[in-house]
């Protein structure tokens, strides 16, 4: 299959990643790395479904391309909150095709993807350096972004719609709530990479464990997302795999991905010794951990069992009040990137806007064939398809799909009646991906 990487090309895509300015975004030099790093998040999960996850990951540890992702990532967070909703207010930007606009903000979402992949291994935290700081304070920002959503009731209830089924004539008003829909996807990936972190806490140096603990409160946050559960919807549907799917009746009380992520990482800051010597049980503190007791039922402790020595602790805890932390005086690390790139173009926001909606949005009729022609190639759905390590599943009742939808080619069902029953919910999605894949297929001048 073409799609697969050798090793000399994945070497060569890592070794030419390099961090930009914020102008840059967009950029064709900018487009280029980011067809680069799609092709090594498709590897990535190419790898994943066959067993050999450490072949890209061993790649950026080598090459110490680490700290580049994290930096092209915090990079695309700065230019969605800073520069994104100026380009949305001016009333004269009206582009011709929205598509690489639509690419700037799911970039963000392509690197946390490919970290989640990357960070579930020890020698990718190690190799982070100092950069696994600003990663850390990244996961913090989603991760109160979702358990305040989830408090206030801004979860949203559709699947965002691809780059696949996105119209060509989308308006920059329409891109601006995919982005906030692609913000809880990305919030969730950051919960997988946290998790990842705390697993190996103990090879971190001290300023990773004092700003998870001491800082940003991390236990409390988890402890929001238990009590919150941003991820399920009562007890009728759960979002898994980037969907929300209905939850079959036998299923109801099976703990996803997403709560297994959350109770380990509680488990991790609150039972590993060199984070119970850290961290302060304070009365504030120790109140929102009591919290937990009341979700460590039976039947939560059979899918995960080491969720029993954490009960065993909180029952220790209701009855004892732990040593308050030395208070010693040391040399912390902080992180840089956010703040960097924030006071560099703290000034130029309006300025960095103007310039991208007139030299790198608007692009001419050459440069915006030569963009389908590329997005073709990079996102060509057999290929993807040949990504996917689980068998395609039915977008109404979650089993395996049989056949897919003859319209737009991107969602499968496994049966007639499931088709039938989804279709109000797929109509609209279908249509604006048949149109984005006629309009594509005109416009490279290829036969269906």
């Amino acid at each position: 299959m073409d799609s697969v990487l050798l090793l000399g090309e994945a070497e060569g895509y890592i070794q030419s990643l390099e961090k930009m300015a914020l102008r840059d975004m967009g950029s064709p030099r900018w487009f280029r790395q980011h067809e680069y790093i799609e092709k090594l998040n498709m590897q990535a999960i190419l790898n994943a479904s066959a067993n050999q996850e450490e072949f890209i990951k061993d790649l950026f540890v080598s090459l110490g391309k680490i700290p580049t992702l994290v930096h092209a990532m915090i990079l695309t967070e700065v230019w969605k909150h800073k520069v994104f909703p100026i380009i949305c207010k001016l009333q004269d930007f009206k582009p011709k095709s929205t598509f690489l606009l639509y690419m700037v903000i799911h970039h963000e979402a392509t690197i946390i993807n490919l970290l989640e992949t990357i960070m579930y291994h020890k020698e990718s935290s190690e190799a982070a350096g100092d950069s696994v700081l600003d990663l850390l304070d990244y996961c913090h920002r989603k991760l109160t972004l979702l358990a305040g959503r989830s408090v206030s009731g801004q979860i949203p209830t559709e699947d965002r719609i691809t780059h696949a089924q996105l119209s060509d004539t989308a308006s920059v008003q329409d891109l601006q709530r995919q982005s906030d829909m692609l913000e809880f996807e990305i919030s969730v990936k950051a919960l997988s990479v946290l998790c990842y972190v705390t697993d190996h806490i103990e090879s971190l140096s001290l300023s990773v464990l004092s700003r998870m603990l001491c800082t940003h409160n991390m236990p409390c946050v988890l402890v929001q997302l238990v009590e919150n559960c941003p991820w399920n919807r009562g007890t009728l549907e759960k979002y898994t795999e980037g969907k929300w799917r209905t939850v079959r009746l036998e299923d109801q009380l099976k703990l996803s991905k997403h709560d297994g992520q959350v109770w380990m990482a509680l488990l991790n800051l609150l039972l590993k010794p060199d984070c119970q010597r850290k961290y302060d049980f304070n009365s504030f503190n120790k109140t929102q951990l009591l919290k937990l007791r009341g979700f460590l039922t039976d039947v939560v402790i059979d899918q995960l069992p080491n969720l029993l020595d954490l009960r065993h602790f909180l029952s220790q805890l209701t009855v004892t009040d732990p040593a308050a932390p030395k208070k010693d005086l040391i040399l912390e690390q902080v992180p840089e990137i956010w703040n960097n790139i924030v006071t560099e173009n703290s000034s130029k926001w309006k300025a960095i806007a103007k310039y991208q909606v007139t030299h790198v949005f608007n692009p001419s009729e050459s440069e915006l064939r030569e963009q389908a022609s590329r997005l073709a190639q990079t996102y060509n759905l057999d290929v993807m398809e040949n990504l996917i390590p689980d068998k395609p599943k039915c977008g109404a009742c979650g089993r395996v799909g049989a056949k897919r939808c003859s319209r737009c080619q991107g969602e499968w069902y496994c049966n007639r009646e499931c088709q039938v029953k989804h279709w109000p919910k797929h109509k609209p999605a279908c249509k604006l991906m048949a149109e984005a894949i006629e309009k594509l297929q005109e416009e490279l001048n290829i036969s269906s």
